[in-house]
């Protein structure tokens, strides 16, 4: 038995098929799932440790709990540009995208490039992937500059006239976190773009705005950015 087919075996014992259905209810297919939940994928993911080599055997499986595996135990730091396409093109879901960008990607040398990339995308899931991206970003990496999440602004913003449901969301996600997640100007800034965004008349864009706005003027995130510099 190969160390996949060991895998993919003990993926099965942890299949609940309750999850399976909570999963459909939020919009994830049921096709191509066994049913894991995340934090058993998580804790599989921690006995097993990183391996790229792995990973990549995982990814090639035709089933989404093994893809997402596959994300958890990567190494960032062998990660290609080429990877991060090919696995882009692959997201079928919500949940395969954003554990993939967010535990994963996010943690490379491309995820920038590939945030800004993406949005330009239009595909769904590959568009959803860079707003994700972002929103890992804002969350996760925190030496970055602010021009950085400034320029993810602009591209919130631009696209944000999708009307697709799984991009909007992740859109909202990118620029809650962005104003949140960061400092004050960045959080001046993230108002500022959600304002901008209320008077383009788009009816998703009026959506992100509003719910962004809703958060980010709330009084526990108000507090928590007069703690930041």
């Amino acid at each position: 038995m190969t160390k996949v087919e060991e895998i993919i075996g003990r993926l099965n014992k942890l299949a609940d098929p309750e999850y399976l259905a909570r999963n459909e209810r939020f919009a994830c297919p049921v096709e191509g799932s066994i049913g894991v939940s995340l934090p058993n994928l998580r804790k599989l993911a921690k006995e097993i440790g990183k391996s790229h080599e792995l990973a990549l055997e995982l990814w090639q499986q035709p089933i989404r709990d093994a893809k997402q595996l596959a994300a958890l135990i990567d190494e960032p730091e062998k990660v290609t540009e080429e990877q991060m396409d090919v696995w882009a093109n692959d997201f079928d879901s919500w949940g395969l995208c954003d554990i993939t960008t967010t535990d994963l990607f996010d943690q490379t040398a491309f995820a920038y490039k590939k945030a800004i990339e993406w949005a330009g995308r239009d595909e769904e899931f590959v568009k959803r992937a860079a707003f994700s991206l972002m929103a890992g970003l804002a969350a996760h990496d925190k030496e970055a500059d602010d021009e950085k999440f400034i320029e993810f602004l602009k591209i919130i913003k631009r696209e944000s006239a999708d009307e697709r449901n799984f991009v909007k969301k992740a859109a909202n996600w990118a620029l809650r976190n962005i104003g949140k997640m960061r400092n004050r100007n960045l959080y001046e800034k993230a108002i500022q773009t959600a304002e901008e965004i209320q008077k383009t008349g788009s009816r998703p864009g009026r959506w992100i705005a509003a719910d962004a706005l809703r958060e980010l003027k709330s009084e526990p995130i108000k507090r928590r950015i007069e703690k930041m510099k």
